[in-house]
């Protein structure tokens, strides 16, 4: 370690203006790079734990809005976030377009394709957040190395092009300018091989959340569905409209239908 360090070291003061400029660039991607591979880490820790404890009390819910009601807090779970946006939209149209049914409010078709967009976009929304910064580690395992390469080009080059001026081809004239250029390489290396690791280990859990957003989109829809959605046939929504504009008229003009006639007795 201490044979590399001082290598390391030896290489870096034999560098070129050019190569070390390159290094500091590479250094300033390690620093974004680290940044958001400790940021991503704690985020995805945190979805996970509050993603866990939000669907178990979403599975032992009877109601679809239980949780909205009981003012559960899982602030840390992206399910949770796409849950809030769907229940206020769903209590919107229950106060705003209500459709009474049996003494309950459900709503109609046309709202719940409203709910069902609402709950599209939440998870696109959420699915953003959680990749967001991403880039930096993708332009950090695929720029990292050829940064690195063309430092080190740049110093071989001029080491040559010093050799060539010295008139002097000896391996101790080339050695010191080879060993500054090859730093560049190395740093580029140290550079993208953490945000590799780092990159594929996010991108797949982040994969595997995004697909829980779907899922439990698709489920909460369903149940919603089958709770609060108006999916009477047409000729009973026709008939219960029907009904409701008679009981209206009779309440503006404050009488009822009169009684039917008796039916005639036949004479003998």
């Amino acid at each position: 370690m201490l044979l590399a360090a001082g290598a390391l070291q030896f290489a870096f003061e034999k560098a070129t203006l050019e190569g070390k400029l390159t290094i500091g660039a590479l250094l300033i991607l390690s620093l974004f790079s680290w940044t958001i591979i400790i940021t991503k880490i704690r985020q995805l820790y945190i979805a996970r734990k509050w993603a866990k404890r939000f669907f178990t009390a979403y599975a032992a819910s009877r109601d679809p809005l239980e949780i909205k009601r009981q003012n559960g807090d899982y602030e840390g779970a992206p399910a949770f976030q796409l849950y809030v946006r769907g229940a206020d939209e769903l209590e919107y149209h229950l106060k705003e377009n209500p459709v009474p049914i049996r003494g309950k409010s459900r709503i109609s078709t046309a709202s719940f394709e409203a709910v069902k967009l609402v709950l599209e976009e939440a998870a696109a929304a959420e699915a953003i957040a959680l990749e967001k910064g991403m880039i930096v580690l993708s332009t950090a395992v695929a720029g990292g190395p050829f940064i690195g390469l063309l430092g080190t080009v740049w110093g071989v080059m001029e080491t040559f092009a010093g050799i060539a001026r010295a008139n002097s081809a000896s391996l101790t004239a080339m050695a010191p300018g080879v060993a500054g250029a090859l730093i560049a390489t190395v740093i580029g290396l140290l550079v993208a091989i953490p945000a590799m690791f780092g990159y594929n280990f996010m991108v797949t859990t982040i994969r595997g959340i995004t697909q829980e957003l779907d899922g439990f989109a698709s489920r909460f829809a369903n149940q919603i569905e089958h709770n609060y959605v108006d999916n009477r046939p047409l000729s009973e929504e026709i008939k219960s409209v029907n009904e409701a504009l008679s009981h209206r008229i009779l309440t503006a003009f404050g009488r009822h239908l009169p009684p039917e006639p008796p039916e005639p007795r036949s004479q003998i």
